[in-house]
């Protein structure tokens, strides 16, 4: 089972170069790091010889410091100028994206900031090419996508929860001991770890989406080595579970209704259209040109929500649904499969399994199927379209778990830390604008420092607003901190 919606930045996601890394690493006593030319790796071709690539021990259990310890991928280019700040470290969400793929095709839209830092990221544990887990083979997650993630009779219902439970103990037989040790707390004490083997001291650090909830956490726990912090795409701190999947409710059908209005349609007649769609879906699913696969209900909403992470996707999204109406469900299949990572040779990423994993062990929620039926006219007062979806998900995603939870909501507190510069998007629809406003003042006064971007699509910065870009570039390459409270329209 795939979650519904997730944070990761997907717009970076569509333009990945895969890189791999050198696995080298020295032993000089404080855990340094030897740097190499990338590898390639069967996804793609090793980045240019600018990219250098490097393997980190650090504990597998951070109460233990001495004991077992596990390897974490890197990657880094050099900064170009003279006039070095240090390294800027970056981490794009998921949680689960790959930092080591992801980094060398986001280095052209943060081009400027590399004259003064060293652009650096790395596979958090349990991602990628850091221990990364995989829970399922590939036949078993195409077999998977004809589970009924709404299930509407018991049989449906019982199918959900177990596929969900044998999701979650095929995590536990690949991860092993690191089931238990791959929350955010764990790869912020990571971070702090890799700011020190880069002889920066101070954490200069850029989070997206799911990265803004790792640089709270950091921030919390590392208060004094807070540099210059910016976070984008913000994750609500203040939300649990249900208050996550509530907020992505709300925040796609904003997008939604959106996207609905710049068709010239009624978003309330345009979304109980689409409702409508989905239902029909339900009962029958729609052929899709491979005889092998039909657009069931769930991969047609997952093939909606794609496009929607980017206004630029609006139009896609327009063909997608028409031919839909029409009885083909192959286009809304395509953008499916671009949000689930499967190739055209059958072959599924596993960004979502290490989401799983560390998502689970950082919520200690857990709804039960009569908690989430109860929810469900909520959720479905608040969105229409994808309502049932997220509410159902918040009971079968973290369902009979190996490994219990470790808190309802992050704590990100940092008395005493540097001014953070968060930045909200108020069209952002995978992490709503509300979250930023939460982010900056659970910070701290004279901590959180409030930017907001009256946008589309998830994120802000290198989203076409100069003003956001320049305030942004300001405060990361001269430490310029712009008011709180600043507007981009």
């Amino acid at each position: 089972m795939t979650r519904f919606a997730r944070w990761t930045a997907l717009a970076a996601a569509s333009a990945l170069l895969a890189a791999g890394c050198s696995g080298g690493s020295s032993d000089d006593g404080r855990g340094g790091l030897s740097w190499g030319r990338c590898k390639p790796t069967a996804d793609g071709p090793a980045p240019s010889s600018d990219w250098q690539c490097a393997t980190l021990k650090v504990p597998l259990d951070w109460s233990k410091p001495d004991g077992e310890t596990i390897g974490l991928a890197l990657i880094r280019a050099k900064a170009r100028g003279d006039d070095r700040v240090g390294s800027l470290l970056f981490n794009f969400g998921g949680p689960g994206a790959s930092g080591v793929s992801m980094m060398p095709s986001y280095a052209p839209t943060v081009s400027r900031l590399r004259e003064r830092y060293d652009l650096v990221s790395w596979d958090p544990r349990g991602v990628g090419a850091s221990e990364g887990v995989r829970c399922r083979g590939d036949k078993e997650i195409q077999a998977a996508e004809s589970v009924d993630v709404t299930p509407d009779t018991p049989a449906e219902e019982r199918a959900y929860f177990q596929d969900a439970a044998d999701f979650g103990k095929g995590c536990q037989k690949d991860a092993g001991k690191l089931m238990a040790h791959v929350s955010t707390a764990d790869s912020a004490r990571d971070m702090d770890r890799i700011r020190e083997v880069l002889g920066d001291k101070k954490m200069h650090y850029f989070g997206i989406s799911y990265g803004t909830e790792l640089g709270g956490t950091y921030a919390h726990l590392f208060p004094k080595s807070v540099g210059r912090m910016a976070l984008d795409a913000v994750v609500d701190p203040g939300a649990d579970a249900v208050g996550h999947a509530k907020n992505q409710a709300r925040g796609f059908q904003r997008a939604l209704n959106g996207y609905l209005e710049s068709t010239g349609q009624d978003p309330a007649e345009g979304s109980r259209k689409i409702a409508d769609l989905l239902r029909r879906i339900d009962a029958r699913p729609l052929p899709t040109g491979t005889p092998a696969r039909k657009l069931t209900q769930t991969l047609a909403a997952t093939g909606i929500i794609l496009p929607l992470y980017s206004k630029d996707s609006w139009p896609t999204l327009t063909s997608a649904l028409d031919a839909a109406e029409r009885g083909d469900g192959s286009e809304l299949l395509a953008l499916a499969d671009g949000y689930n990572e499967r190739d055209p040779s059958g072959r599924y990423g596993t960004t979502t399994h290490a989401q799983r994993v560390i998502s689970c062990l950082d919520d200690r929620q857990r709804p039960t199927a009569a908690t989430t039926k109860k929810l469900l006219p909520d959720f479905e007062k608040i969105s229409p379209v994808f309502g049932s979806f997220l509410g159902w998900d918040t009971a079968g995603w973290c369902h009979d778990w190996p490994v219990p939870g470790q808190h309802d909501t992050p704590e990100v507190s940092a008395p005493g830390a540097a001014p953070v510069l968060v930045v909200g998007n108020t069209g952002d629809p995978a992490t709503p604008y509300e979250g930023a406003r939460r982010m900056a003042d659970e910070l701290g006064k004279g901590v959180g420092v409030m930017l907001t971007w009256r946008g589309e699509g998830h994120g802000a910065y290198g989203s076409g607003s100069d003003c956001v870009d320049s305030t942004v570039d300001a405060y990361l390459l001269d430490g310029t901190v712009p008011k709180d409270g600043k507007v981009c329209s």
